[in-house]
């Protein structure tokens, strides 16, 4: 699903935020997976909450690995280069808006500061194969792209999930999709009517 903007769902990003920021402090690699970014509006608007709060020096310790299928093989440029136009980003609060982006010299469009930009990594990944990308992250962001998957297919996800997040690490769904009873025995739900989870074991 290629449609996103800045901001989106901002509530329940800043509740994902809350809970990994304790375990951020003095961590030499605070990793991140936001599984199936589309354009990178959802990373990026993770990191800049991230940026806000943890600090310049820890902030300089976060990588978070933004991850879709591509069919149009253009989302790596995108997230790289940071540009978006105008419509994507008009939910980020001024203030925010006027700290990290910059008129690019292409019309009606915004860059993203270099340091924000830096932070976040785009890689191709399906989420079909159920090999994860790593085993070492913090949090794992994975919204609207479960509903789009069959009963099995989100079971077998999940477990992926499980087991790419270290001892203690969160995840963090959309609000519509609930976690099923085959992989509950695996997460415990962090805040009541929010799909916030804690990995178990």
């Amino acid at each position: 699903m290629a449609f996103t903007f800045f901001f989106r769902d901002r509530q329940t990003i800043e509740l994902a935020v809350e809970h990994i920021l304790p375990a951020c402090t003095g961590k030499k690699l605070v990793h991140i997976w936001d599984a199936g970014c589309a354009m990178g509006p959802e990373p990026y608007t993770l990191a800049i909450m991230l940026a806000e709060k943890m600090g310049h020096f820890s902030f300089k310790n976060l990588r978070i690995e933004a991850t879709d299928v591509d069919t149009n093989e253009n989302f790596g440029t995108i997230i790289s280069d940071g540009e978006y136009p105008e419509e994507m980003l008009k939910r980020i609060p001024e203030d925010l808006f006027a700290k990290y982006f910059q008129p690019s010299k292409k019309d009606g469009f915004h860059t993203i500061d270099y340091s924000i930009r830096r932070r976040v990594n785009y890689q191709w990944h399906d989420l079909l194969s159920c090999k994860a990308i790593s085993d070492d992250f913090m949090l794992v962001v994975c919204k609207n792209v479960l509903l789009h998957l069959s009963a099995k297919q989100r079971i077998e996800v999940l477990h992926m999930f499980h087991e790419s997040l270290e001892p203690g690490g969160y995840l963090l769904m959309e609000n519509t999709q609930k976690l099923p009873v085959e992989v509950e025995g695996l997460f415990q739900q962090k805040v009541q009517y929010s799909q916030l989870f804690q990995k178990i074991g």
